[in-house]
C-alpha cells in the first residue's frame, strides 16, 4: 500500500510537470526524450495474425525520481503525448493507438516493474502472461499493472476502460 501511495503522489506531481520534492535546483532531475521503437510480433503471440506497432507521435519524457544503490533508475515518471500506428500485416488494417498516459514505474533490481498510471498505456499481455486474455490493449484511467519478475502482468483498475487492438484490427 505504501509503495502506491508514493507512486501516486509522484504520478501527481508528474502529470502537472513538477519536480520530485527532493530535487533542488541543480540535483539533476531532468525530464528527458524516452523514445520507443517500432515492433514486429508474430501471429499468434498478440493477436492472431501478425502485427506491426510504430510511434507515429512520440513525445514522451522521462524523469528519473530514485536510483538503487548502483545507480540504476529505481522510480521513474513518464508522460507526452504517444500514438502507435498498429497495423495487421496480413490486411494492411491499422488502428492508431493513444497511449498518452502518464506513468511512475518503480523498478525492481529482480526485473519486477509496479506501473501507477493515469490515462492511456498501450500493454501487450501474452497468452497466460497475465490476469487478461492474451492481446494487445490500450488500458485507459487510474489503475496499476504490476509485473513480475517472469514477466506476468496484474492490471487492477481504480477506474476506466480498455480497448482489444486486436479485435480493431482482425
Amino acid at each position: 500500500m505504501r509503495r502506491s501511495v508514493i507512486a501516486l503522489t509522484a504520478l501527481a506531481a508528474a502529470a502537472l510537470g513538477a519536480a520530485p520534492a527532493s530535487a533542488s535546483p541543480g540535483s539533476g532531475a531532468v525530464w528527458e526524450p524516452a523514445p520507443s521503437t517500432p515492433w514486429d510480433l508474430a501471429a499468434g503471440v498478440r493477436c492472431d495474425f501478425p502485427v506491426h506497432g510504430e510511434p507515429i507521435v512520440d513525445e514522451v519524457v522521462q524523469q528519473v525520481l530514485a536510483t538503487h544503490p548502483d545507480g540504476s533508475a529505481k522510480l521513474v515518471a513518464y508522460k507526452g503525448d504517444l500514438v502507435f500506428r498498429v497495423t495487421n500485416t496480413d490486411t494492411g488494417d491499422f488502428y492508431d493507438a493513444d497511449a498518452s498516459g502518464t506513468a511512475v514505474v518503480d523498478y525492481g533490481t529482480d526485473g519486477s516493474q509496479f506501473w501507477s498510471v493515469l490515462g492511456p498505456v498501450l500493454v501487450g499481455v501474452g497468452e497466460g502472461r497475465g490476469n487478461l486474455p492474451r492481446s494487445l490493449y490500450i488500458i485507459d484511467g487510474v489503475y496499476t499493472m504490476d509485473i513480475s519478475p517472469t514477466g506476468y502482468k496484474t492490471v487492477t483498475m481504480a477506474h476506466g476502460s480498455r480497448t482489444d487492438i486486436c479485435e480493431q484490427i482482425d
